[in-house]
Parts: structure tokens; sequence; C-alpha cells
């Protein structure tokens, strides 16, 4: 996986120089507010509401911002938001999979279309997809002082697939049912994720000449850009020379 492993550190070093950080703020509040609504605002009995204030940590958000949409979540007239995905292709045939949070589908799906037509690509319906992408919990632990062997043995105890570990940061890849467990075990060993979430996986990649590549990364990146939208997947292969522009 390490391909996918070298997109997640781009989008990391991105996010962490990202003049537009508002908006990766933004798309935590709106995780907040759905682990709120769902279970409540103790993160002690509430697992996604956990993930979401972790993963705040993880991108240096205030914790006056954390706490303010804590409280705001749970008032009465807090916006609700729905989760909804969406499936198609960008030109040339790369699979990209979008998943979004959103208090307007109406406006969601007509942004979300426009984009794909936008970059000669194609919106599909829901599951044409789903046999391209394998969902797996994916984190990211920064290196520090731990012992790579022996961490690595208690996380793959603890039912991890793959760990790998580039540029001072371990990723570990478990399989989406072990999430959770993942989670706790880490907890455990007094060890904070700077992300955690589960993503979709591409099965195989499309590998394209730079120009090409280049043209679906501007669809991604559109789509990245999008109020609504909380995260984008696809099976473009990420080769050394499109890292390098990157």
């Amino acid at each position: 996986m390490s391909g996918h492993s070298k997109w997640s550190t781009i989008k990391r070093k991105k996010g962490a120089l990202d003049a537009k950080r508002s908006k990766i703020f933004s798309r935590i509040v709106k995780e907040i507010s759905v682990a709120v609504k769902e279970g409540g605002t103790d993160p002690t009995g509430n697992p996604r509401l956990r993930l979401a204030i972790a993963n705040a940590k993880g991108v240096n958000m205030p914790k006056d911002n954390v706490q303010r949409a804590i409280s705001k979540a749970g008032e009465k007239n807090a916006a609700s938001f729905q989760e909804v995905t969406y499936e198609g292709y960008a030109n040339f045939g790369v699979a990209v999979y979008v998943e979004c949070l959103t208090d307007n589908v109406q406006r969601t799906v007509a942004n979300i279309r426009s984009y794909f037509n936008k970059h000669s690509g194609k919106l599909e319906t829901n599951g044409a997809l789903s046999f391209l992408f394998d969902r797996k919990g994916v984190f990211t632990i920064p290196e520090g002082g731990l012992d790579e062997e022996e961490f690595m043995m208690e996380v793959i105890d603890a039912g991890a697939e793959e760990v790998e570990n580039e540029e001072g940061f371990f990723t570990i890849y478990t399989a989406m049912e072990d999430f959770g467990s993942m989670m706790k075990k880490l907890e455990e060993m007094g060890i904070e994720a700077e992300n955690a979430e589960l993503q979709r996986i591409p099965r195989t990649t499309a590998k394209l000449d730079k120009e090409s590549a280049q043209k679906v990364l501007r669809l991604i990146e559109m789509f990245e850009e999008d109020e609504d939208v909380q995260n984008v997947f696809h099976n473009l292969e990420m080769t050394d020379e499109l890292m390098a522009d990157l």
C-alpha cells in the first residue's frame, strides 16, 4: 500500500502548509457535530467524538475551537449533517470516491456532478465502484521515541494487517472491523495518532502519463475544495514524478 501511503504523506505536508487551514478545521467541526448528534457530548462514552477530537489535535486545532464545536453541536437548534457518498470516473478512467457531510443534499449532488462534467468525468450510481476499493482503518503515528520492533509486534497482535515506516511516521492499516480495537490498543499504549480514519484503499491503480495525471489531480483538488466534501479517494497511481511535482 506504499503508493497510497505516499499520497497520504503529500496530503499531510500540504495540510501543514495550507493557507486554507480554516477549511480543515471546518471539516473537523462537521465531524464533531455528527459525532455529538450520534452519541452525546461526552467523549468518554462516544468513540466517534473521541476520534474527532484526536484528529483535531493532529492538525493543531485550538482546544477552545474544539470545545466550542462540541457545545454548539449539543444545542437543540444545531445544524444537522447527512453523510452521503458519490462515485464516478474522472477522465482516463480513474475511479473517484467522494465522501460528504452536508446539510443540503441537492446542492451537494449538483456540485459533485458539475465537477465531474467539467473535467470530462462521469458520476455513477452508488455501489458502481465498490469493487475497486477496500475500506480499511488507517492510522498515522509520529515515530517519536517508539521502539520500532516492539511497536510493530504490539500493533500486529492487535490486528494490524500492514505497518509502514516512512519519513518519521508509522502508517498502520487494519481491516474495517478492527478499527475500533486498534484505537483502543493505541489508547492503552498511551499513543496518540496524528490521524485515524476509515479510508477507501484502491485494489488496483491506474498509471497515467504526467500530463494526463495532472488533469485528474485538478479534478481531485476541485472536490477537496468543496465545503461539503470530507474525503476524496481515487485509484490514480502516484508515481515518483508526480510526487516530485506535488
